[in-house]
């Protein structure tokens, strides 16, 4: 999408004096949906949308050898495709940086975060551990794919239970679970995408508000603690800005991960009671 220079002037204009399009404070997040067990092939998956955007997440688990350097803990794998149906200025093919990026992000804020016990995914110390494959498919992009993103990945997560492992046949037995759960940690990982347009810091932009930014800075946190940065776009951040960003991340952290935690929560016991 190719946002026009006229449209651009009057994002900065309304930002100029603390407005967006649809009305809500520069940082203001949409308003968030997010559905669990929408997958009944995977072991864990999850909907989320945030406004118009729509993220898919699906967690699929197998049995393989660990990384020589970390014998007796499982594997991370996450993986993000930006198709045409998400939006026009996708194409379709070979993963593009912008998807490769995005998923190495995402990957980053839960892996870093300790968010997941590797070692607790340990079968035999050296031959066998759990690898955990975290895809994600943007259905829809209305802005901010990123922080949405990382909520789904928390969501399908949290909604995950480990398969069942025939040690005779060495295999994955496809659609039996255990009644185990991924070992997971008590405070859940979460994504804040700050976007400098003009001198306005702005949170969960819409598409066009996207397209305007100037420079961008993701910043994953769980429990209150910094895990992961990520710079974006073409211009720089003044050191200010930085300083005020971190603050209002923690603030943001505060603000959203009980609300995020509930909901997930309530979405896994509703797709139970179905």
């Amino acid at each position: 999408m190719l946002v026009s220079n006229l449209t651009k002037n009057r994002i900065h204009d309304y930002l100029k004096e603390g407005k967006r399009f649809d009305n809500r404070g520069l940082l203001d997040y949409r308003n968030l949906i997010i559905e669990t067990g929408i997958s009944k092939n995977a072991e864990g998956s999850a909907r989320v949308r945030m406004g118009k955007t729509e993220v898919v997440a699906g967690v699929k688990m197998n049995v393989a050898e660990p990384y020589t350097d970390h014998e007796d803990e499982g594997t991370l794998i996450t993986t993000l495709e930006l198709m045409p149906l998400a939006s026009s200025k996708f194409e379709s093919g070979p993963p593009r940086i912008e998807a490769i990026e995005m998923a190495r992000i995402v990957d980053r804020t839960v892996r870093e975060s300790k968010y997941i016990d590797f070692k607790k995914l340990c079968i035999k110390k050296g031959e066998k551990v759990w690898a955990v494959m975290l895809d994600l498919f943007p259905m829809n992009d209305d802005g901010n794919l990123l922080d949405v993103a990382c909520v789904a990945a928390v969501a399908a997560l949290k909604d995950a239970k480990i398969p069942v492992f025939d040690e005779e046949t060495g295999k994955v037995k496809f659609g039996e679970w255990t009644d185990k759960k991924v070992p997971l940690a008590k405070d859940i990982p979460l994504l804040f995408t700050f976007h400098k347009i003009g001198n306005s810091i702005i949170l969960d932009p819409l598409v066009e508000e996207e397209e305007s930014s100037d420079a961008r800075l993701s910043i994953g946190i769980i429990g209150g603690k910094i895990n992961a940065l990520q710079k974006g776009n073409s211009e720089s951040f003044e050191l200010n800005n930085v300083y005020e960003i971190l603050e209002e991340s923690e603030k943001k952290y505060k603000e959203m991960s009980k609300k995020i935690e509930e909901q997930i929560d309530k979405a896994i016991k509703n797709h139970k009671e179905k």
